[in-house]
């Protein structure tokens, strides 16, 4: 293992000659290759003195000679979290300091206006995204045989697959790959703005469209919207959150998104029976929710984590003061921030934009984050959300229901699919992400195999009809909670601030171009095999996502996005080798053989406070009976 000195400041000489005096040579965890499979605090071993020089160099270097007293006390609590009680000296909490840090436990939904309007606004993003997706679902009824290619042949079928696949083709080839240097250019912001004019104006000339070719050009440019948007809404949302509560705030993307899915799905009964011009109104309708997010954008702060990679500090404060309840915990944060990428820089560098791409693949620590981020944007295609999303109202009809029954019957998904969205604000934080996948994908496979099967009950109407619909429903209550959250905020989180942008450029890619492989294919596939033998192929791939999530998809609640690092420097050959050997064995002794005195060692060791200073030596039990707990805290037999 590498060893290098506690990470301090850009100008690390001096300090680094203090603890060389000293004897205070650290090795710390290499980012590559955390074989110990330990999450460690950068500040932990840091004399309490020799921290409070390195901040006092960080704040000159900065422009924060004015925030130097905050910016000590916050570094303290973040060298300790647990002990900011027993600080002493000058730089003592006083009690209204102790009460806002306190309450990040006791109320941690207390959150400053500001960053609900960020989440609010990342929100209407979401919507925006939701109703594109199901704009084309009730036109799809319409639209073939005015445009002449509702003939039922191969190639028609294939002509409208195209163009309802047309916006996923776009933001994988385009749209996606635009985020990066969007962002660096215009910040998370400036890249939201872009990308909403584009949810806007053609979706607006879609409704005027008068042959197929000008409604694929629409969709195409709809694309370059969607996949800008949704490379940058969660990671701004994700930077933007405090770590308790980060993955409710992020995954409200999907919250939305689903509320999205429900308004698009209303909008499209509500003028269904209209006339010739309802799949054009369908269609359009969805320009709606990005009129508010045009001018909402600006009204939120900049990324604090943005304007760090930009070399910003005394922004970067100004956001995060604007995005916590106290300068404390926003001087807390910074610090924090700072000396984690640090660590960083180490073990990943800075790189180009076209180096970035390759490094996703190449460096250990962000290929695994890749392969993870990967899993699960392909989990959300294979499960079969989507053939809901984009044809349910082809499916009903062909199962047997009528036109306007069709469109009631996805209206119903649409409502099912946002309700239960909500019990994900309460379990994504302290169930998991990787548990959420791990008990719905089964559930999920049985109400597809359920669907298809209720196919085969006798009769156009009555229970035939109610049971297809009841599974469908039922397919949307265990997604929503789970599959549906999960990928955008677990992406948004697990690369590195170096590689975040290009890594979700890859994530939502690979979900969206994996989005067009279906819309293209499902046509054809309804075709030749009907809906029993298509539910049956996606009963079967949430099985096969089942797999692959377990052997390869970490956890990740409760950890700042910096701790995340120490996660993804875990081999994946441990991590796998840990679930089969360890993990699986107790859950079939637990749950199978109901033996309850069953016992599951954790698989990562939280070494967050170890001090090392002798003013701090009264804390080292403490830091010691904390870290324990912290190693014991129930887990889950699929958590890594």
């Amino acid at each position: 293992m590498s060893e290098i000195l506690p990470v301090t400041s850009t100008a690390g000489n001096s300090s680094n000659s203090y603890h060389a005096e000293k004897g205070h040579v650290e090795d710390h965890i290499d980012l590559n290759n955390n074989f110990e499979a330990r999450i460690k605090n950068p500040l932990a071993h840091i004399p309490t003195q020799q921290l409070l020089r390195n901040v006092e160099i960080f704040a000159q270097e900065k422009g924060l000679e004015e925030h130097v007293g905050d910016l000590k006390k916050g570094a303290l609590v973040a060298k300790d979290p647990n002990g900011y009680e027993d600080i002493k000296g000058e730089h003592k909490l006083d009690e209204a300091e102790i009460e806002v840090l306190r309450n990040e436990v006791l109320h941690k939904w207390r959150i400053p206006k500001r960053l609900i309007l960020t989440i609010l606004t990342c929100s209407i993003g979401a919507a925006v995204q939701g109703w594109d997706q199901t704009g084309s679902n009730g036109a799809n009824l319409s639209f073939p045989t005015v445009f002449g290619i509702g003939s039922g042949s191969d190639y028609d079928e294939f002509l409208v697959g195209l163009i309802n696949s047309m916006p996923y083709l776009a933001s994988a080839c385009v749209g996606c790959w635009l985020s990066d240097p969007l962002n660096n250019k215009l910040g998370r912001r400036g890249t939201i703005f872009f990308s909403a004019h584009f949810c806007f104006w053609p979706v607006l000339g879609s409704a005027f469209c008068q042959n197929w070719h000008q409604l694929l050009i629409c969709r195409f440019l709809l694309g370059i919207g969607m996949g800008s948007k949704a490379s940058t809404v969660p990671i701004y949302a994700a930077e933007n959150s405090p770590a308790p509560i980060r993955g409710a705030l992020v995954m409200s993307w999907q919250m939305w998104t689903a509320f999205g899915i429900f308004l698009g799905t209303a909008a499209n009964l509500a003028v269904a029976k209209i006339g010739p011009i309802a799949w054009r109104l369908q269609l359009g309708s969805a320009f709606i929710p990005a009129v508010p997010l045009i001018f909402l954008i600006y009204l939120c702060p900049e990324s604090p984590r943005w304007y760090i990679k930009k070399g910003r500090f005394a922004d970067a404060l100004k956001s995060l003061i604007i995005l916590r309840n106290h300068k404390l915990q926003a001087a807390r944060d910074l610090y924090y921030i700072h000396a984690q990428l640090e660590v960083e820089k180490e073990f990943i560098g800075d790189s180009t934009y076209s180096k970035r791409l390759v490094e996703l693949f190449t460096i250990p620590r962000v290929r695994r984050a890749t392969l993870a981020s990967g899993i699960v944007m392909l989990a959300q295609q294979m499960c079969g959300i989507n053939i809901i999303a984009f044809y349910s109202s082809t499916v009903f009809k062909q199962a047997g229901f009528t036109d306007y029954q069709a469109l009631l019957a996805s209206f119903g998904f649409g409502a099912v699919n946002f309700i239960f969205a909500f019990p994900a604000f309460f379990t994504i934080d302290t169930f998991g992400r990787r548990s959420l996948l791990l008990f719905t994908f089964p559930c999920m496979a049985l109400s597809l195999l359920g669907a298809g099967l209720s196919t085969l009950i006798p009769g156009e109407q009555g229970p035939h009809l109610g049971m297809v619909a009841f599974f469908v429903f039922l397919f949307a209550a265990f997604y929503s909670p789970g599959e549906g959250p999960v990928p955008f905020t677990y992406s948004a989180e697990v690369f590195p601030l170096s590689h975040r942008e290009a890594g979700m450029s890859w994530a939502v890619a690979t979900c969206l171009w994996w989005a067009t492989v279906l819309s293209l294919t499902f046509p054809l596939m309804l075709k030749g095999l009907g809906v029993l033998g298509s539910f049956l192929i996606y009963a079967l791939f949430n099985l096969i996502a089942l797999v692959f999530i377990f052997c390869w998809v970490p956890e990740t609640k409760q950890r700042t996005l910096e701790e995340l690092d120490y996660v993804f420097a875990l081999k994946t050959s441990r991590f796998t080798k840990y679930q089969f050997g360890t993990a699986l064995p107790w859950w079939c002794k637990r749950y199978l053989l109901f033996q309850k005195n069953a016992i599951l060692p954790p698989l990562y060791q939280f070494d967050l406070a170890a001090n090392s200073d002798d003013s701090d030596s009264g804390l080292e039990d403490k830091a010691k009976a904390e870290t324990k707990e912290g190693t014991a805290v129930k887990a889950s037999g699929f958590e890594g």
